[in-house]
């Protein structure tokens, strides 16, 4: 696991920044597909035509920019977020390693992954959920607001901050944190299976096989985290419409819709949109992740496996 000293306060806040940037990106660059894909899961009666098919309807209704709407709280909100999942992680991942010692963190990899990145995305999902509502809201109705910072007061007027930023925090919790734990869980096994499969071993291979086999295992990673957590995506973006579920608690409300969207929908209204989006946006993810911490001349922890360090 290399020394304890690598793996210092400093060492986290390389990895939170590094987490924020490539979060901000990948989201930022993507956003048109999410814009897209929100449409399809808001309003599928009307954009049923699939992932092209509903590029052109909403450019033909409502011209090129729609496709940046959202953009403000998409990359801010995922800079914040990407800090704490990122970061997090590299904490409670190095924190838990170096408390069980190499041949048992070795031994039980898999779920200190999982369990990393589950508490590392709760603390993330709170500061995420209130960017998140506002994004949903000003791509429902793009005339709500002109951008984060009008809309944020005026949600607040509207509905209160509980209401207004938080009717999502279930779902968010319910999509992100499965998916996160999917995520890194799957990319750390691809990976590994990658680096033993292709003859490379991660201390010695260059900076190029480390960056492919980062972005193969990244789409990998991001397919089978997306299809785990689309049924909470869905609901998250049918829960921030207006009036949407009733007037009751979160929780009738989000029971309600399901039963409106019924099972089938909910799991695969948009999947096809956001397999492209979240395994192209992993993929990218995990690769800048690893080149910005490399950039700031932190060295990534990995794993280490008993026999190699006897070696």
């Amino acid at each position: 696991m290399g020394g304890d000293k690598k793996y210092d306060l400093n060492y986290f806040l390389k990895g939170a920044l590094a987490g924020g940037i490539c979060c901000s990106v990948t989201h930022g660059a993507l956003c048109p597909v999410d814009v897209v894909k929100t449409k399809i899961q808001l309003e599928p009666q009307t954009y049923n035509r699939g992932m092209i098919g509903g590029f052109k309807q909403l450019v033909e209704k409502e011209g090129m920019g729609a496709l940046a709407t959202g953009l403000g709280p998409t990359a801010v909100g995922y800079f914040v977020q990407g800090w704490f999942k990122f970061g997090g992680v590299e904490y409670f991942k190095i924190n838990a390693a170096q408390t069980l010692g190499v041949e048992d963190a070795w031994k039980y990899r898999f779920p200190i992954y999982l369990g990393a990145a589950a508490c590392a995305e709760f603390i993330a999902d709170i500061f995420l959920c209130p960017l998140e509502a506002t994004r949903i809201k000003l791509v429902a109705n793009p005339s709500y607001a002109s951008g984060l910072m009008s809309a944020f007061p005026k949600i607040i007027k509207d509905e209160g901050v509980i209401r207004g930023f938080y009717s999502g925090f279930g779902p968010i919790c319910f999509k992100q944190i499965p998916y996160t734990m999917t995520k890194f869980a799957v990319q750390g096994v691809a990976s590994e299976k990658i680096y033993l499969a292709t003859g490379n071993d991660v201390k010695t291979a260059s900076d190029g096989t480390k960056l492919s086999i980062a972005l193969s295992s990244g789409v990998i990673a991001g397919v089978a985290a997306a299809i785990i957590s689309h049924p909470a995506d869905t609901l998250l973006s049918l829960v921030n419409k207006k009036g949407a579920g009733g007037d009751g608690s979160i929780t009738s409300r989000l029971i309600n819709l399901a039963r409106e969207t019924g099972f089938k929908k909910l799991c695969l209204t948009g999947l096809g949109a956001r397999c492209v989006m979240i395994g192209s946006l992993t993929a990218g993810q995990f690769a800048i992740f690893d080149t910005v911490l490399a950039a700031t001349g932190a060295q990534k922890f990995h794993f280490t496996e008993p026999k190699s360090v006897q070696a």
